[in-house]
């Protein structure tokens, strides 16, 4: 006869298959169901590595690197940055999905209503505890979205380390490179370069955030012309990859559901971060699912939103909004500020998602190492509605 799992995780990326094996581990039959179970993940994940889980196996990692960035001026950021093996982090959750007996089904969640996932195919499925791992889509929640998402995208290619030398040295990764070398005027793009292992450099245009998102040939234009400037030329077959995903997902409110990963949104508004986020919290969450059924799913949401951590969020959606209404040439100056800080403060602004007073602290830091006309930037979001950005008209060629 078959019973209904104790937990169910609808997604399968590297939060719900984290969660789902630690659920599992715990004792707790658990199934996870996503559209595509076998499919690849073909995104580049990175993070600082002292974000990382210490008990995750180093074969994972595929580089570390310092850190550095360029506004203004260069700042070296001090901390160590990795790039995760991204066939390897699949492989080993997936070893920790078979080892703890989870159920691993193909179905595409089209519904939540009345206490059962709605599968496309008109089949339901129950549980104790249902999880929405579905990403920036949040296939369970109830309430539409209101207004565009600000989106953050970006277009990279592939290329040895000697032919990226000549901006991303070995061992190390550029975080953000916002010289204008792409010659466009415009909303303003970065160039990012990190280590993928193995001599290769992952060399990206990337737009931080817009609403709605610079387009993908936009952006592959300007790595073409700013990769030119100084002298790279990738392969004809080099790797490409192209990313687009929203930084200001809503608050996952939907009764009856715990919203986990991307989709709760533990997205960092400023750098797009979130896998480390679930990896590391997906122990504790497990732990609290599992210690009673009466209250795990309040227990579970307060691990995920500890206290403080709401108050911080719209603290980082309030310098989300700052950078969408700034003029494009005033953003490296920003940028320029907010480097020129103590660690500590970039650090807690950064990593820290429940330190309500450190946030704090930082967002003073920030205020007084600005001028008159950044200090108005950065109040503006507090009382004006958000800032919704006209289309970019593509040329003709569509180039």
């Amino acid at each position: 006869m078959f019973r209904d799992p104790d937990v169910l995780v609808v997604g399968g990326g590297p939060a719900g298959r984290a969660l789902a094996a630690a659920t599992a581990e715990r004792g707790l039959r658990t199934t996870l169901v996503d559209p595509a179970p076998e499919a690849p993940w073909r995104a580049t994940y990175g993070c600082w590595a002292d974000e990382l889980p210490d008990d995750l196996p180093p074969s994972v990692i595929a580089a570390r690197a310092t850190g550095r960035a360029i506004a203004l001026s260069e700042h070296r950021l001090g901390w160590e940055y990795a790039v995760l093996d991204v066939p390897a982090l699949r492989a080993h959750l997936d070893g920790e999905l078979a080892r703890r007996g989870v159920q691993v089904r193909a179905g595409r969640a089209a519904a939540w209503a009345s206490g059962a996932v709605h599968l496309s195919g008109a089949e339901e499925l129950r549980a104790a505890v249902v999880v929405d791992a579905g990403g920036h889509r949040q296939p369970l929640r109830a309430a539409p979205r209101r207004r565009p998402s600000a989106e953050q995208t970006a277009a990279g290619v592939v290329v040895d380390e000697a032919i990226a030398a000549p901006l991303v040295a070995p061992g190390e990764a550029l975080f953000m490179d916002w010289r204008p070398d792409h010659g466009e005027p415009g909303w303003p793009t970065f160039l990012y370069g990190v280590p993928l292992g193995g001599g290769a450099v992952l060399l990206e245009e990337t737009s931080l955030a817009r609403r709605p998102g610079l387009p993908l040939p936009v952006l592959r234009r300007r790595l073409r012309a700013r990769l030119a400037r100084h002298g790279i030329t990738p392969p004809p077959d080099a790797a490409t990859e192209a990313v687009r995903f929203p930084v200001d997902s809503p608050r996952h409110r939907t009764p009856g559901v715990l919203a986990f990963g991307a989709a709760a949104p533990l997205v960092h508004p400023a750098s797009g971060f979130s896998v480390a986020t679930s990896l590391r919290l997906a122990p504790a969450v497990a732990d609290a699912i599992a210690a009673g059924p009466d209250r795990a799913l309040a227990a579970a949401h307060a691990v995920v939103w500890p206290r403080g951590a709401g108050a911080v969020h719209r603290f980082r959606r309030i310098g989300l909004e700052a950078l969408l209404r700034m003029p494009p040439a005033e953003v490296p100056a920003f940028f320029e500020t907010f480097f020129a800080l103590p660690p500590r403060h970039r650090w807690c602004y950064l990593v820290g998602r429940a330190d309500v007073r450190g946030t704090a602290a930082t967002m003073r830091a920030l205020w007084a190492g600005a001028g008159w006309r950044m200090r108005a930037r950065l109040i503006a979001p507090a009382v004006l509605p958000p800032a919704v950005l006209p289309p970019t008209v593509l040329p003709p060629t569509g180039v």
